[in-house]
C-alpha cells in the first residue's frame, strides 16, 4: 500500500501545492504514510496552524479508492461530532446580540416543551446542554431507530424520555442535548440551523467548501467516500443520515476550511480583522464547565473536563482543547493549544479508527520537541456484519407460540415496532430498518441485521417479551440504553 499512498501524494504535489516545513516537521510525510499502512487506511488529510498561519495542509491516499481519486486539502470529509463546537458558537453569537443568555432554560425558546420531570425543567439551562451536564444522555434509540426530520418535534419527545444520568451533576454525552441547542437557534432566528451555520460561520470564515447536508456535499466535485474495516480488508460503507440531529454532527468540511476554524479559536474569535465569534464566548467555551470523572488517576488526568463543544485536558503539562468525530466511514480529531496558538486537525475515511489521534499526538510531540513514541498501537474496530442464522435455543424454548409475539408495540418518545412473521421467523420492523429476531432464551431475543443491512453500527440489542397478569404478552422491553425501554402492545 505504500506505493499507493506515495503515488497519491505525488499526484497532489503535482497539482501545485508545496510547503516549506519547519525543521521539527521534516520527514512527517513518511511517518504519516507508514501509519496509514499499518492501519490500512484509504485516505487522510492533515492541517497544522500556528500563530495564525497554516504551517501544513496535505492530503494522502484516496477519497475514492475504486476510481483512484486522491485526497487534497479541499476534500470534504464528514467531521461528525466536531460539529458540536459550531452549534455552540451559534448560541454564543446570539448571546452577544442579546437574543438569549446561556443561563436561560430551553423552554423559554422552544414551544410546547418540557423535560421528563420537574427537576429537569427547573435546573437545566442552555449551557448545560453544551457541556453535557444536563443528564439527558445521547438518546440514540429515539434519534436513530425512530428518526424524524423535524427538530422541534424531535426535542418535544423529551417529555417522555428518561434522563440517563444525574441532572447538573454528571458528564453524560448527549447528541439530543445538541439537537435541542440547534432547535433553540432555529426558534430564535426563524432560520434553519443549516442556514445559520452558513451565514454566521462558513461565510465569514471563508469556509467555502463546507456544508451540512449530503445533497450539498454530493454537488461538490471533491468529497470522500467512507470506508470500514472487516477481517483485515477495507470496504465502502454508507453515509450516516443525521435526520433531526444535524446540530450534533452533520457538518462536512476540509482541512483547508477547518484551518480557518482553528485560527479563529486561537485568535480570540477574530478572523481577518473581524470579530466572528465573541471573545467572551471563546473564553467560556475554552474553560472547564463540567468535570468528567476519570478512573485513571495519572499526572495528566487532573484536568479532564468539558467546555462548550470542546474537551479540555492537560497534555504533557500544556492546556489542550480537543474533540473528535466518528461516524459511518469516517474518524477525525481536532486539537488546539490556545496559549501556544497551535492547532492540528486530522480527517480520515475509516470507521472506528484511532489513527487521527495517533497522528495528532505524533505531530504535537514534534512541535513541542517531546520524546516520540517508540511504537503506536493499531486500534481500529471492524464494522458490523450479521453472522449466520441460528435456530431456537432448544433447551430454553419460548413459553408462547411464535404467533403470540406478533403485533404492534408502542412507546412514547420513540414510536412503533411491528413484530411480524416471515418465512416462519420473527422480524422487528422499525421506521427505518427491519431486523431479524434471533432467539436467545425463553422469551428473550436480540435484533440482528438482515443480509442487506449495510450500516456500520451494531444493532444487536436484546428484546424481552413480557406477560401481563393474564399470561398474555403485553409488552416488549428493548435493552438499548441504561434502562430498558418499554413498548406496550397495542
Amino acid at each position: 500500500m505504500k506505493f499507493i499512498y506515495a503515488l497519491a501524494l505525488v499526484l497532489f504535489t503535482q497539482l501545485g501545492f508545496s510547503q516549506q516545513l519547519p525543521k521539527e516537521l521534516q520527514g512527517i510525510d513518511d511517518e504519516i504514510i507508514q501509519l496509514m499502512e499499518e492501519y490500512n487506511t484509504i485516505g487522510l488529510s492533515v492541517a497544522i496552524v500556528k500563530d495564525d498561519k497554516v504551517l501544513y495542509a496535505k492530503g494522502f491516499g484516496y477519497r475514492d479508492f475504486k476510481q483512484k481519486l486522491p485526497v487534497t486539502e479541499h476534500t470534504l470529509f464528514h467531521i461528525a461530532s466536531m460539529s458540536k463546537a459550531f452549534t455552540g458558537s451559534l448560541l454564543g453569537v446570539l448571546e452577544s446580540n442579546n437574543r438569549l443568555s446561556l443561563k436561560d432554560k430551553p423552554e423559554m425558546y422552544v414551544p410546547n416543551f418540557q423535560f421528563y420531570n420537574d427537576k429537569m425543567n427547573n435546573l437545566i439551562t442552555i449551557e448545560d446542554l453544551l457541556s453535557h451536564k444536563s443528564g439527558i444522555g445521547t438518546q440514540g434509540v429515539s434519534l436513530e431507530l425512530f428518526p424524524i426530520e423535524n427538530k422541534l418535534k424531535t426535542v418535544q419527545r423529551l417529555r417522555y424520555l428518561k434522563p440517563e444520568a444525574e441532572v447538573k451533576n454528571s458528564w453524560e454525552y448527549s447528541n439530543m442535548g445538541y439537537t435541542l441547542a440547534g432547535t433553540i437557534v432555529e426558534q430564535i432566528t426563524n432560520k434553519s440551523w443549516d442556514a445559520n451555520i452558513q451565514e454566521k460561520i462558513f461565510s465569514p470564515l471563508k469556509m467555502n467548501n463546507s456544508c451540512t447536508t449530503l445533497e450539498d456535499m454530493k454537488r461538490s466535485n471533491n468529497f470522500s467516500l467512507g470506508y470500514g474495516m472487516y477481517n483485515g480488508k477495507s470496504e465502502k460503507v454508507p453515509y450516516q443520515n443525521y435526520y433531526a440531529f444535524g446540530p450534533a454532527g452533520s457538518i462536512k468540511s476540509s482541512i483547508k476550511d477547518l484551518s480557518n476554524w482553528m485560527r479563529i479559536w486561537l485568535n480570540k474569535g477574530v478572523f481577518n480583522g473581524n470579530q466572528i465569534i465573541p471573545q467572551e464566548y471563546i473564553y467560556k467555551a475554552s474553560r472547564p464547565q463540567n468535570v468528567k470523572y476519570n478512573e485513571e488517576y495519572t499526572q495528566d488526568s487532573f484536568l479532564f473536563s468539558e467546555g462548550f463543544g470542546w474537551r479540555i485536558r492537560s497534555w504533557n503539562g500544556y492546556y489542550r482543547l480537543c474533540h473528535g468525530g466518528n461516524t459511518h466511514g469516517f474518524s477525525s480529531v481536532m486539537e488546539l493549544f490556545p496559549f501556544e496558538k497551535i492547532g492540528i486537525v486530522v480527517l480520515c475515511n475509516q470507521s472506528n479508527s484511532t489513527l487521527p489521534y495517533i497522528i495528532s499526538d505524533m505531530i504535537s510531540k514534534k512541535l513541542f520537541q517531546l520524546p516520540s513514541e517508540n511504537e503506536y498501537p493499531v486500534l481500529v474496530s471492524d464494522i458490523y456484519k450479521p453472522g449466520e442464522d441460528k435456530s431456537f435455543n432448544r433447551a430454553k424454548m419460548p413459553t408462547h407460540s411464535i404467533n403470540d409475539f406478533l403485533g404492534t408495540y408502542y412507546a412514547n418518545g420513540f414510536g412503533r415496532i411491528e413484530i411480524i412473521k416471515k418465512e416462519g421467523k420473527l422480524r422487528a420492523v422499525f421506521p427505518t430498518y427491519t431486523f431479524k429476531l434471533e432467539h436467545s432464551n425463553y422469551n428473550n431475543f436480540y435484533l440482528k441485521g438482515m443480509k442487506d443491512f449495510k450500516e456500520s453500527f451494531n444493532p444487536e440489542f436484546t428484546i424481552k417479551f413480557v406477560d401481563n397478569a393474564k399470561g398474555k404478552i403485553s409488552m416488549l422491553k428493548m435493552y438499548a440504553q441504561k434502562e430498558p425501554i418499554k413498548f406496550n402492545k397495542e
